[in-house]
């Protein structure tokens, strides 16, 4: 049985689907100001310039130029510059960040060998940089081609990570596969609407699937944990497991989401990554955003209205 959080987060995504309220969003004025809320800006160098400010308050980035689902070779291949650009100045700027990538926004839909080279070239740039690539989990279709090409890549390089998604059923094998590879693991509640038989639909159990794997994480040494919730029950229970990885694990939070929470966590004295969005292709990440919390809904009313 779904329940309340569950059907608002359906609800709303399927609102947003239809194309009135997507222009509503991206032409309305108002839209595209509470997309600043959550989305660092359009072009890199507005990313570059919200990395710059969080690294100066001692927390570490991780940038994301959006975009998702490419069908077609050359626009995977503008992708893959976007994020080598977005590699170049990192080094340049000696930001404290790395970058997560999408596997459809790489090609993976178009051609798996594609999708293929361009992690790897990610892998390489970021390697030469001193830093890191997280693979983004998506929908559940494509869980398995991911995770399969995480798997060949982290062999070969060593310097990627990947999310999983609590509340999809196989995630705890998927955990259990993964982790001897290495690298960093981001563990996340999930943000997708996917059906029974593929996803854990009560937030509650939701919550204890997330405990579950985060003991797993937190008692594996070879792994790095990278903690991505905004849950304050979650976050105490990292914390009273905090004491055994001896400092060796992060928290990862949105970009625009529970300022006042991630300032906790930094006093403290805990690591905090926060995910930095940016590109034009802003309105599913919105959208994503606004049906997992209530509250960023009413920051788009009250704007409206004026309040």
């Amino acid at each position: 049985m779904l329940d309340l959080s569950s059907l608002y987060r359906r609800g709303m995504l399927g609102i947003t689907e239809r194309a009135w309220v997507n222009r509503l969003f991206t032409q309305h004025p108002v839209g595209r100001r509470l997309a600043t809320r959550f989305v660092a800006g359009e072009g890199l160098d507005d990313a570059i310039a919200v990395a710059s400010a969080l690294n100066r308050r001692g927390i570490s980035v991780s940038m994301d130029h959006l975009g998702e689902h490419v069908h077609d070779a050359g626009t995977a291949a503008e992708a893959l510059a976007d994020y080598m650009a977005c590699l170049d100045q990192i080094e340049a700027g000696h930001l404290d960040g790395n970058v997560s990538v999408k596997l459809t926004q790489l090609g993976l839909a178009v051609d798996p060998s594609i999708a293929r080279d361009a992690l790897e070239k990610l892998a390489k740039r970021a390697a030469g940089s001193g830093t890191t690539v997280t693979v983004d989990m998506e929908e559940s279709m494509w869980t398995e081609a991911t995770i399969e090409l995480y798997e060949d890549v982290q062999q070969r390089f060593g310097n990627l990570g990947i999310a999983l998604q609590a509340y999809l059923h196989r995630t705890v094998d998927d955990l259990v596969r993964v982790m001897p590879l290495g690298g960093h693991v981001r563990l996340c509640k999930g943000a997708y609407v996917e059906p029974p038989e593929v996803a854990v639909q009560e937030k509650g159990q939701v919550v204890i699937q997330f405990r579950r794997l985060l003991a797993m994480l937190m008692a594996e040494p070879a792994t790095y944990p990278a903690i991505a919730t905004h849950d304050d029950e979650l976050i105490r229970d990292t914390y009273a497991r905090a004491r055994v990885r001896d400092g060796s694990f992060e928290f990862q939070m949105l970009y625009g989401v529970r300022p006042a929470l991630q300032q906790e966590i930094i006093e403290r004295g805990h690591r905090l990554r926060v995910y930095v969005p940016y590109g034009s292709q802003w309105y599913p990440y919105l959208t994503r955003r606004m049906a997992e919390r209530p509250a960023n809904l009413a920051l788009f009313l009250r704007a409206v209205v004026g309040k």
